[in-house]
């Protein structure tokens, strides 16, 4: 994977911004509902599970244009620690209570005894499908990845799978 994700955040996310913002300033700043986002998961290197990651996001109640601000941790069992900011862009389905969530973001990667990823700068980007419970949750299941880029000369990559927990912000 080389960023696919967020490719495909920025192409429809610009393209909604056309259509739908920039009548009123494209990047505009606007209030959305923010998350603290619980996830745990599997993660994966060359499809070979290679232990469990926790990861807190949050979303924040600031987006610009369709982009919204967040920014996460996450630490797995063999002591990674990958720390990040970005942008996720949220899209209504036709399913009521469904939407599904692209993000990207630009983190620091301090390795365990973990997977070395080839530097310290590693970019996050993923999909999730979620449901909206009654209460205001979200409850999803998404699938990140985690790579430099090709910023350095070794270009391994980490995926996760995971299952969250969005808890709405007051």
């Amino acid at each position: 994977m080389n960023g696919t994700f967020a490719a495909i955040m920025m192409v429809l996310g610009l393209w909604d911004m056309s259509v739908n913002y920039c009548q009123t300033g494209c990047f505009q700043e606007r209030e959305v509902a923010g998350y603290t986002t619980y996830a745990i998961g599997e993660t994966s290197f060359n499809d070979d599970p290679v232990g469990t990651e926790v990861y807190v996001r949050r979303d924040t109640k600031v987006a610009h244009g369709p982009f919204q601000n967040v920014y996460g941790l996450s630490i797995s069992d063999t002591g990674d620690v990958w720390a990040g900011i970005g942008h996720a862009y949220t899209i209504d389905t036709p399913i009521e209570r469904v939407d599904v969530q692209l993000h990207a973001m630009t983190g620091l990667y301090s390795r365990g005894t973990g997977v070395d990823l080839g530097g310290p700068i590693e970019f996050r980007s993923g999909i999730e499908v979620a449901y909206h419970l009654e209460n205001g949750m979200r409850l999803g299941l998404g699938w990140d990845h985690r790579s430099n880029l090709e910023i350095y000369a070794r270009n391994p990559g980490v995926e996760m799978v995971h299952l969250r927990l969005s808890i709405p912000l007051e």
